[in-house]
């Protein structure tokens, strides 16, 4: 008789015990912080009609009824457009812990399910949201962090120091040209962002914050996604956003909200050209966040990667050491 072959079951989760213990702890912190400087914890959603149209994000799409009408939905990438809405009807400082969902990110650093600390400050700067973030991570319950005290770096510059390139004026030919010598035999036909974005993963991204965090900020302004665009120091026009780094990891990401909604259409059309170039869906958009749009306060907003910040608190090196059950045990 022709044995059978059992994939290779287990019930018990990736992470130890300590690690569980530990995101309660820290969940505890957070929600202690928060309540301290008065930022409302809210919920919002996980489905919605609408989906992401950013070309470098997969949604996850489901069938749903509603008012027995099948509908096709999408589980939120970030929290990001219901919290806006949130903050349009008067909110006033939110935050919320929260599961996201991005289609086919698995790795040391990835899963398709993760969970994110996201929150918006009306009336905020970019810097006096970085001084707020740092807070949190001095006061998020690990020795590791107590005295963490993060430097700012132009996206420019830490291109620069290790490229010798500026991101924000260098041609297509001289990003090219750069992959080449660095040995990245890469073909990524005339996309000039995609260079830009192998570059930094592979040669700037690895060394930033190791001695010490690091909050990058102003980058291109082709990647302001939902954030404005300014001049910075050199007249060069940027994304008003920073990223948090720490060991290698990008651990947050914020912007100085975008609340032109002309603007934002503008940007999600673009998006959907560029994915019908590709081959991929096109996404809806999300009107209720258009309308929403001219009626919310100037804000800093962030998302923060919670199992990450675990990742660094409990010096692990991957994701499913800090998890219960990542996707393909799940």
């Amino acid at each position: 008789m022709e044995s059978i072959s059992m994939p290779n079951l287990t019930y018990q989760p990736t992470c130890e015990l300590h690690a569980i213990r530990a995101r309660a702890d820290l969940y505890q912190h957070i929600r202690a912080f928060f309540a301290q400087k008065q930022v409302l914890e809210v919920e919002t959603p996980l489905l919605s009609s609408a989906g992401v149209t950013d070309v470098h994000l997969a949604s996850i799409a489901t069938l749903r009824h509603v008012q027995g009408k099948a509908q096709q939905h999408y589980l939120h990438t970030s929290p990001e457009f219901a919290m806006k809405r949130l903050l349009a009807s008067g909110s006033g400082p939110i935050y919320q812990i929260c599961k996201v969902f991005r289609d086919n990110e698995h790795g040391r650093k990835h899963n398709s399910e993760f969970t994110m600390l996201e929150w918006y400050r009306p009336h905020f700067s970019l810097r006096q949201l970085m001084h707020e973030t740092t807070e949190l991570l001095q006061q998020c319950g690990s020795a590791r962090l107590a005295d963490v005290r993060p430097i700012v770096l132009s996206y420019k510059h830490a291109f620069m120091d290790r490229l010798d390139i500026n991101p924000i004026t260098a041609t297509l030919q001289q990003l090219k040209e750069s992959t080449r010598r660095v040995g990245l035999e890469i073909d990524l036909g005339e996309d000039r962002l995609a260079y830009i974005d192998l570059l930094f993963s592979h040669m700037v991204e690895p060394s930033l914050g190791f001695d010490t965090p690091v909050f990058l900020t102003n980058f291109p302004p082709e990647m302001a996604s939902l954030a404005k665009t300014q001049l910075d120091d050199d007249g060069e026009e940027v994304a008003a956003r920073f990223e948090l780094y720490i060991n290698g990891l990008e651990l947050a990401n914020a912007y100085d909200e975008l609340v032109d909604a002309q603007v934002l259409r503008q940007r999600f059309n673009t998006d959907n050209a560029m994915r019908a170039q590709l081959g991929l869906k096109c996404m809806p958009l999300d009107e209720h966040l258009l309308a929403a749009l001219p009626h919310m306060p100037a804000c800093a907003g962030i998302a923060l990667g919670i199992d990450r910040l675990l990742m660094i608190i409990q010096d692990h090196m991957r994701l499913e050491q800090v998890i219960t059950f990542p996707a393909h045990l799940a």
